[in-house]
């Protein structure tokens, strides 16, 4: 006769991991559909080969640890398709073969497989890309043109179109341009309850309250609503987010863990380098995962004083015995609202410092550019702003200079009065390490005679060599339309030497360049 050892719990219902993969593979179908139709072919290339790494990897880890195969479970399958929808329309196809590879291994079997992993794979995955690949993970490139994702227009101040955002006319990742779809998917989830609600409103809930009172527009319910249907929110939060592994499993633990997401990704989005945060905040809130289930995991039922040598003897049997659902007690619902009016109140206190302070900031940032400015346009007396433009901001918003803002430009004087030159006021969120910020001055000629960084993060030693005088210098006294990047030595006026190690940064800060000459160029 013959056992058959297995883990409990050895009651078993109709539900399972394979039913729970495949529902949620299913609740997905509408929003990679979509973003097949949006994207094309390439798009479908990239779900096909993230899916197809991803099922490998762990056909060939389980095979030469010489464990039981069990791809047909539909994790792999799930992660696969997961970090496909993670993935820029363009991206080329080993980068979606690596972030499946790295999903599989790295944060899945080298953990213990299954059910071990302390991160969500997919996440995990998106962020390795980003860190490794910052400029092709960036890339949102459409029909030959690059355009800027509706969350850094936002954060730029533009205004964004909120029928696009949610039918999904837009750009972005594959899978997190169309919010009605991932909400269709999320609504299939909550009826066949494979996720509760807690995580995803309380996400979504406390991150409306932060964008409200300290978001970019405070105090602006269509500016809070573009937020939530830009970017990665929805998607993080109906599937990323109520991953079984990597989130809480008591209720409180969910609001709390929902709450915590919420208000980071607030943080991240507001005052990060990167426009994005769903990425970061949910593999952070991952790692939190256990302290939170520690703090909000209710006590064992049974006498408070029964013997410890009783208790020893019982643990045993109450550990093999099936779980026993708790009815939700009006704790729990004190906790949430007190979570809530927390929440809300913080973010009142927030909101008033945030107006109390932001004017002498303000003021504090013109005195720095407006000495950046003198120090660009020598010629000049004095300034006044450049309303005419400012009005051909729309020039650089196409795609072709990069995700580029032009945050202000102002006519220089001289001691009569008489426009001598200009002043651009540029940003740039294609740097390495974040946004470049420059003040950009040029003469009556429109040849340029000088450039400051107002900010610049790139890495010490290699991109941070823009600031040198001998490379901004190249940009000077040349009289073009636009310059020319080359890594080979420049053989012309308008070409501009690459810094060694830095191509990024490079590019980074001619696209500004260019896109000030354009702006100037359009000048009366």
């Amino acid at each position: 006769m013959s056992f058959n050892l297995s883990s409990s719990p050895h009651v078993r219902g109709s539900v399972s991991t394979h039913s729970i993969m495949w529902d949620v593979s299913l609740a997905l179908l509408p929003t990679t559909a979509f973003g097949v139709y949006r994207f094309g072919y390439h798009a479908l290339a990239i779900v096909l080969v993230s899916v197809l790494f991803a099922v490998l990897s762990e056909y060939a880890f389980m095979n030469i640890r010489g464990q039981k195969v069990l791809i047909s479970d539909g994790s792999a399958f799930l992660t696969g398709l997961m970090i496909a929808l993670n993935m820029p329309p363009r991206v080329p196809l080993w980068i979606p073969a690596l972030g499946s590879i790295f999903a599989i291994i790295f944060v899945k079997q080298l953990f213990g497989g299954l059910g071990q992993n302390f991160m969500n794979p997919a996440m995990g995955a998106r962020c390795f890309l980003l860190i490794s690949f910052t400029s092709i993970m960036s890339d949102f490139k459409v029909d030959s043109v690059t355009s800027a994702t509706p969350v850094a227009r936002l954060a730029s101040g533009e205004s964004v179109d909120l029928y696009d955002l949610f039918i999904g006319n837009t750009v972005g990742t594959i899978g997190e341009v169309s919010a009605i779809c991932i909400l269709i998917g999320g609504i299939y989830l909550l009826a066949k309850k494979i996720i509760t609600w807690e995580i995803p409103v309380c996400y979504i809930g406390s991150f409306a309250i932060f964008m409200f009172f300290l978001g970019h527009q405070t105090f602006n319910m269509t500016y809070v609503l573009a937020e939530i249907c830009a970017g990665g929110l929805m998607l993080g939060a109906w599937f990323m987010a109520t991953d079984y592994v990597t989130s809480p499993v008591t209720k409180n633990g969910k609001i709390l863990f929902g709450v915590f997401l919420g208000i980071l990704t607030g943080i991240f989005r507001v005052h990060g380098v990167s426009a994005e945060g769903v990425s970061y905040a949910i593999i952070i809130g991952n790692l939190l995962v256990p302290l939170i289930e520690k703090i909000t995991m209710p006590k064992a039922f049974g006498l408070e004083h029964v013997k410890k040598e009783k208790k020893a003897k019982e643990k045993t049997a109450e550990e093999s015995a099936p779980a026993v659902k708790a009815p939700i007690s009006m704790k729990a619902y004190h906790a949430a609202l007190n979570l809530c009016v927390i929440t809300l109140v913080v973010g009142l206190l927030l909101g008033v410092v945030y107006q109390m302070t932001k004017e002498p900031i303000e003021r504090a940032e013109m005195e720095e550019a407006t000495a950046a400015f003198a120090a660009v346009c020598p010629q000049a007396a004095s300034f006044e702003d450049g309303e005419d433009l400012m009005a051909n901001a729309h020039l650089i918003t196409d795609g072709t200079y990069g995700n580029v803002v032009l945050n202000s430009a102002y006519h220089s004087l001289d001691e009569d009065g008489a426009i001598n030159g200009y002043v651009v006021n540029i940003t740039t969120k294609d740097g390495f390490g974040g946004e470049i910020t420059s003040a950009i001055g040029f003469d009556k000629d429109h040849l340029i005679t000088g450039i400051e960084f107002l900010e610049i993060n790139e890495t010490a030693g290699l991109g941070m060599r823009a600031t040198e005088p001998e490379f901004r210098a190249q940009y000077c006294g040349i009289a073009t339309d636009s310059f020319v990047l080359v890594k080979s030595g420049k053989s012309a006026e308008n070409e501009v030497d690459a810094l060694s190690g830095a191509s990024i940064t490079s590019a980074a800060v001619t696209n500004s360049v260019n896109a000030a000459l354009a702006v100037v160029n359009s000048a009366e």
